[in-house]
Order: structure tokens, then sequence, then C-alpha cells
């Protein structure tokens, strides 16, 4: 469905596969799961909600009392008729999921239980597409892709990561080049980083996108550093901003963004999001569906990555070449392309004559002086273009 919108590429890597210090898993295809009572009448289908059994739950069927298949379902009593959502990845076993009225009413004494499914080998598949700009330095923008049913975590971050790349492959001048990750979470960014460790030394920063359509605020989670340029640049963003806006210090706890950043790697990769992991009661649960994602939410969310690009893309340092005094405006006509500009775009220019001295970027120049990084690129390529400044 993805391939609907971008022309990504389908990657597979075997199971058994050695990947850092973890192993690609078997692969696990689920045909049918219910629950029935033994006059035949389904309590429990998978085929009504795919949360209804736990994800990679090894084959089962037969009669079961129900003191023993208590033990294999999960519910939530604070919320009665939500499903929740659970996994077993790493330890092989088998449950449902149900709602707290549907496990009432379970009140016979057996039940016919069967999950037709394999755990076999086969691959992890994830989707990869490189969107090349003019330069080899890449910004990355990973969404996770291994939440079924799940609509704000995280059928909002592919969706939105999607567009992205649709627009940006639209764009004629990329600055950088643009490489988009939809992967299983953690073992799929594990299985990334270990089949490209060798060419990380492209990635110049990026963003994890995660639960952008719910009604909390747009917030940030920083990387591990804290003060890297993604960092700034999303902070800027924030700024200019007219929704409320939130920006937290990393921790170790979350999406792909800890594997980016683990000690061995350390790319400079942020966390863009609204509700934050763990922390709505929705979180891995039926309710996290259709109508609990909003179309303005997602659209607002859009368009602050969309500025948060702009402005990495915008974002370049300069070297007066003049640094001694003001350099003479008027003859390099100047002034006349400032004369229909207002106050501000003539103080901007003031501000980049006296920051360009090879160290500064227009990023912190922008946050020294407090304009637009949109002013201060369009003042600075008039700059450029007079051979007042030179790009560094």
């Amino acid at each position: 469905m993805i391939r609907e919108i971008i022309p990504i590429a389908i990657r597979e890597v075997a199971s058994g596969t050695r990947v850092l210090d973890w192993t690609v898993p078997n692969e696990w295809n689920l045909r049918e799961a219910w629950i029935k009572d033994l006059r035949g009448k389904t309590i429990i289908d998978f085929r009504q909600s795919n949360l209804h059994v736990v994800s990679y739950s090894a084959p089962v069927s037969g009669r079961i009392g129900i003191d023993e298949l208590r033990s294999h379902l999960f519910t939530l009593p604070e919320h009665p008729d939500w499903i929740p959502y659970r996994t077993s990845y790493y330890r092989e076993t088998w449950g449902f999921c149900l709602s707290h009225n549907q496990l009432r009413e379970m009140t016979n004494p057996e039940y016919e239980v069967r999950i037709d499914s394999t755990l076999e080998p086969g691959h992890l598949v994830y989707g990869e597409l490189l969107v090349p700009g003019a330069s080899s330095q890449e910004l990355l923008i990973s969404a996770h892709i291994c939440h079924p049913s799940l609509c704000n975590d995280n059928l909002s971050g592919i969706g939105i990561a999607a567009h992205l790349a649709r627009h940006l492959l639209s764009v004629q001048h990329r600055r950088y080049s643009y490489r988009f990750l939809f992967i299983p979470g953690t073992i799929g960014a594990i299985t990334w980083l270990a089949q490209n460790r060798n060419n990380l030394s492209r990635i110049r920063g990026g963003l994890t996108l995660v639960c952008l359509g719910d009604s909390s605020p747009l917030s940030y989670k920083r990387t591990l550093a804290g003060n890297t340029e993604v960092d700034h640049a999303v902070s800027h963003a924030f700024q200019h901003m007219e929704e409320k806006t939130e920006t937290i210090d990393y921790v170790p706890y979350g999406y792909d963004e800890r594997q980016f950043n683990s000690p061995g790697f350390r790319l400079p990769i942020g966390s863009l999001m609204r509700g934050r992991h763990g922390q709505f009661p929705e979180y891995h649960t039926s309710a996290d569906n259709l109508a609990f994602v909003h179309r303005e939410q997602l659209a607002s969310s859009y368009e602050a990555l969309r500025k948060i690009i702009e402005v990495l893309e915008a974002n370049r340092t300069f070297l007066n070449l003049f640094p001694y005094g003001e350099p003479q405006l008027g003859r390099r006509g100047v002034y006349r392309e400032m004369s229909s500009a207002n106050h501000d775009h003539q103080l901007a220019l003031l501000w980049i004559l006296s920051l360009s001295d090879g160290s500064h970027s227009l990023l912190d120049i922008a946050e020294r002086s407090g304009f637009a990084m949109e002013t201060l690129r369009d003042v600075a390529e008039i700059l450029l273009q007079c051979g007042v400044i030179e790009e560094k």
C-alpha cells in the first residue's frame, strides 16, 4: 500500500541472520484463530480484529478448560470494552486478547480453541526509499510498521512519512538526500543498522515519526547529544508555529531513536510525536482506531515536518568576504534590492554580515537574532549573488 504512494524498495533478510547482538527470528504467519463454545458459537474471532491474537502465537488446537484458558487470555479491566495489543516475539507461547466484558461472559467449563499459525524460517521484510539530492549526505526518516490495527501508533507516522517522501520527490532542487525506512520496531532498525554500518557516516541527522494523529500537543524528543543540528532545526521550527509544542530531553525508552543513538552509532536522530510512548490510555489497545486520530492534527504534524526539513535545507554557513568593517553595499546594488524590503530584512542583512565568520550557520544566526529561517535564507541569497559572502 505504501508503494501506491512512493516507489519503495522492499528488502528481505532471512531468518537466522545475525544482526549485531540479535538474530532475525522465524517468520510468523496466521491463517485463522478463534474460540468457540461446545455448541459451535464463536466467542472470539481473529477476523473481527487481529488484535484478538497475541502476535507470534504458536499453533494450538483442541478443547481447553476455562481455568487453563484464562492464563492465556488478556484484558483491560480498567477499560472493559477495549481489546489490548500483546506480543510474544521471543518466547514461544500463545494467547488471545479480548475485552473484559467478553471475558465476563465466558462462564462455560470448556471451550474449543484454535490458532492456525506457523513459525518457520522466512524473512524480516522492510521498505526503503532513497530520494537523492545534490549532496550524498542524508537525512533519515523512519516509521515503524509492526503494529497491526493501531492507527495513531503507527499508521499516522507511516502515512506522514510516505506523503513527505512524495512531496520531496516533486521538489526540483534538493540539497540533501533523504532516506525513508518503513521497518519493524527494534529488530528492523537493528537489522538495517547491521546491513549499513559501513555507510552510516552519510547520515547527517533525522527523525522517527510516531503517534502523530492524536490531540496531544506536537512534541519532540531530542537526540542523545541534545544540541545537534536537527535539535536546533526542530526548536526553530517550533518557535515559529502557532500550535502549542513541547520539547523533552532524550530518554532511552520509546521507539527506534534509541537504536540509532546507541553508543556504537550515535546517529543524531530525534523523535517527532504527539502522544508519547505508553502515556495515553489508548496506547496498544483497540481504542487506537480511526476515531482516535484527527484530520487537523495529521495535517499540522505534516506541515511541521515540512517546516523542519525546510530549515535543514536552508541551513548553510557563510564567510563574509569583507570582514573589516561593513562592506560598501550601495555600489553592489544591495540597497536597491533592499529598498522595497521592510526594516526586518535590512536588519537580517546586518546580522548575517556580523556573524558570517565561517563558524556560525544561518540556524545559529536565526537563534541569535530571532529571525525566521526563510528571511535569513532570502537575504543571504542576495549577499551571495553580489559576492559579499561565500558558502563555507
